[in-house]
């Protein structure tokens, strides 16, 4: 279980948004794929029950033995529940339609909205010497959700450049605020990041210019384009940057991930 004696470990970032669609998954594995190329060490926590990032690096659903399922429930070992992936210095917890049902389990438990943060802070984690541990979220301000938060340092948003794009935002920073009453004081906004950016569709601009009007410098100064390559990735069970590196979209999530790390020691709302 965690040990408050320890050094600080990775920093921790929970990417989240309770609507669907808007490139959460693809945003985690790309920034995670591109961070790894950089050389740092990166882990990706699948607590999506769909599953998808862990089918986007690679993982089959039959190599799936223990999962964030058991990470959270059973106490696993985090040895016992980490796989590598096919990227160098990118390892991922997978997420099987098991975790469905966590929600519903962890009623119960005393420490529900704790257990990933205990899980993600055993002694067993110094040994992989991570930089960073990427969370990728359900699409729902659920106990998984807010488990994620609590464990993270920072959240960072995709944003779908498309109508409507703004109106859940506000729901997901009251949802911020009360984990920051209570259960995680220190949490921050990662950053806001557009997602699906289109430069010559009016609508997307409008978008931009609403979200940096409203949000200031929260708001990554790189854009994810909307590109068939990142489309196209999943479905060969990889993320962009290895399945066409010289992409639009693999340029854009590099870019993201040096923006990340430089922007690392700025203060976040």
């Amino acid at each position: 279980m965690s040990d408050p004696t320890r050094p600080p470990g990775p920093k921790i970032i929970s990417v989240v948004n309770q609507k669907g669609g808007v490139g959460k998954t693809t945003t985690t594995i790309n920034l995670a794929a591109a961070l790894a190329e950089i050389g740092t060490r990166v882990l990706v926590v699948d607590l999506d029950p769909q599953g998808n990032a862990s089918t986007g690096l690679g993982v089959d659903v039959e190599d799936r033995e223990f999962t964030t399922y058991e990470l959270l429930l059973e106490e696993i070992s985090l040895k016992e529940v980490i796989l590598a992936t096919d990227i160098d210095g990118l390892m991922i917890v997978p997420a099987t339609v098991d975790l469905s049902s966590a929600d519903i389990e962890l009623i119960s438990n005393e420490k529900r909205s704790f257990l990933l943060h205990d899980a993600l802070r055993q002694v067993d984690m110094d040994q992989f010497g991570f930089d960073y541990i990427l969370i990728d979220c359900p699409p729902s301000l659920n106990l998984l959700t807010v488990n994620a938060m609590i464990a993270s340092h920072s959240v960072l948003v995709p944003l779908q450049s498309e109508f409507f794009a703004l109106e859940g935002l506000s729901q997901l920073m009251l949802t911020i605020r009360e984990v920051r009453h209570t259960g995680n004081p220190s949490l921050r906004i990662e950053g806001v990041v557009l997602t699906m950016h289109d430069a010559r569709n009016n609508l997307s601009q409008q978008v931009e210019q609403d979200a940096r009007d409203n949000l200031g410098d929260l708001v990554f100064q790189t854009r994810i384009p909307r590109n068939v390559r990142v489309s196209e990735a999943p479905s060969f069970a990889m993320p962009v940057l290895t399945y066409d590196t010289t992409s639009k979209g693999a340029v854009a999530y590099r870019a993201l991930a040096k923006e990340l790390v430089e922007n690392k020691t700025k203060t976040k709302a």
